[in-house]
């Protein structure tokens, strides 16, 4: 059993959709597949959120119809399957978006958004049995099982496995989404949809893998494989052709898009290789994630812009000590907001976060009830594996430094531009 990964990059027009035909019938006949949202359908079913909660009505039938117009032209220039499936799929997000919004944001975010990986794969599917391709599609929802805990749902383990090993049988193709599954409690509404955390589709197949003992699991990218940086940031990189599992969490760690975080440490507990390929050039070996000797050495860049760091200063000017990082540390699970970087003085301590525009002024406002708080914009936090002083000097080009931390193997920074 091999699991396939195919990104949104992937299937964003037809064109790449027969693209991972063609890999599918070539090199993964019977594996299982799991795929992303189409695209951009995760950005623009986040604004259909913006605007169902804020009753923009307006607003919100423009989203709504860039988004089936979208899906439709892509099935159009298919041709000749029966997308019947998906049809249903966008009358039923119509239907829903028709009730009053309920007051739980992330409860809600959690339904309309996981439509997307619903229709890419049930397209993806209609087409692959088109071209007799025969297949399996599995409703992730189904077996995927977690808590209640939207937009990063915690896996029940042994009853997803129960629900994947009875599911997947025999050697037809299954096609299932990345990203999403739902809560094994029902309420009063029955079982709700919950989503792994932004980009968990690599994490789905990491958990379909571990719960079928898979040979391995192939992420697709429009990638060579796992550079030493982002190509949009630098010109020159390096595939970075064998890592082992503890270099590939410390990059995922770190936030290299090109793993999920998540995805490792299941696969990493039953020894299962994992290869990340380019589907523009599938023939190439790319990188492989497993059980290797050498650690990685190379220097390694990661960047993640759109950056906020905050300060905080106890209104009493009493020390940053235990009790006042409880209640810190309180605050940020309370509002669901994760830490990219931190460090204390003795009356200050500074955090570098994501600018979430759905979280982080809740944050702020919890904050404030304690402390005193600054903060700056606009920002990017540079993360330097296996750093030496060039690579340090070659990222601050036209950039002011903020704040430096280093250890023995990495060093972040937190910069603006000039």
């Amino acid at each position: 059993m091999k699991v396939f990964k195919f990104g949104g990059a992937s299937v964003k027009d037809a064109a790449g959709v027969r693209n991972l035909a063609n890999i599918v019938q070539t090199q993964g006949q019977g594996a299982v597949v799991v795929i992303s949202a189409m695209g951009k359908t995760t950005d623009a079913l986040e604004a259909v959120v913006r605007a169902y909660m804020n009753r923009q009505a307006d607003e919100l039938q423009r989203q709504l119809q860039t988004l089936q117009t979208y899906h439709e032209s892509i099935m159009d220039e298919l041709a000749g399957g029966d997308f019947s499936a998906v049809h249903q799929t966008l009358s039923a997000l119509s239907d829903y978006l028709r009730r009053s919004p309920s007051a739980r944001y992330d409860e809600t975010y959690d339904q309309i958004v996981s439509i997307g990986e619903v229709l890419s794969t049930q397209l993806v599917a209609a087409y692959l049995s088109h071209i007799g391709l025969p297949v399996r599609w599995v409703d992730a929802r189904e077996v995927v099982r977690t808590d209640a805990t939207f937009r990063e749902g915690r896996v029940d383990w042994d009853a997803t496995q129960q629900r994947i090993v009875k599911t997947v049988t025999g050697p037809v193709t299954t096609i299932t989404q990345g990203f999403i599954g739902q809560t094994g409690l029902p309420g009063a509404t029955g079982y709700r949809t919950t989503t792994l955390g932004r980009e968990g589709s690599d994490y789905t197949a990491a958990i379909f893998a571990y719960c079928l003992d898979a040979e391995s699991v192939t992420i697709w990218k429009d990638v060579p494989g796992v550079l030493n940086a982002d190509p949009k940031y630098f010109d020159e990189t390096v595939l970075l052709e064998k890592l082992t599992y503890q270099d590939a969490i410390e990059l995922a760690y770190y936030g290299a898009t090109v793993i999920h975080p998540k995805t490792m440490k299941p696969l990493q507990n039953k020894g299962i290789p994992l290869y990340v390929r380019s589907f523009v050039q599938p023939e190439a070996p790319g990188t492989m994630i497993g059980n290797v000797e050498q650690r990685l050495t190379t220097p390694s860049f990661i960047f993640k812009v759109n950056q906020v760091l905050i300060s905080l200063h106890p209104n009493d000017f009493s020390f940053i000590a235990e009790d006042n990082l409880s209640r810190i540390f309180g605050r940020f699970a309370q509002v669901g907001v994760k830490i990219n970087l931190m460090q204390n003085t003795a009356i200050s301590f500074s955090v570098v976060v994501d600018n979430n525009p759905d979280r982080l002024p809740a944050l702020l406002t919890a904050l404030r009830q304690d402390f005193r708080v600054t903060y700056n914009e606009g920002l990017e936090l540079i993360t330097i594996r296996h750093y030496d002083q060039p690579t340090i000097d070659r990222v601050l080009v036209d950039k002011k430094l903020l704040l430096e931390q280093k250890s023995r193997y990495t060093a972040q920074l937190v910069v603006k531009n000039l």
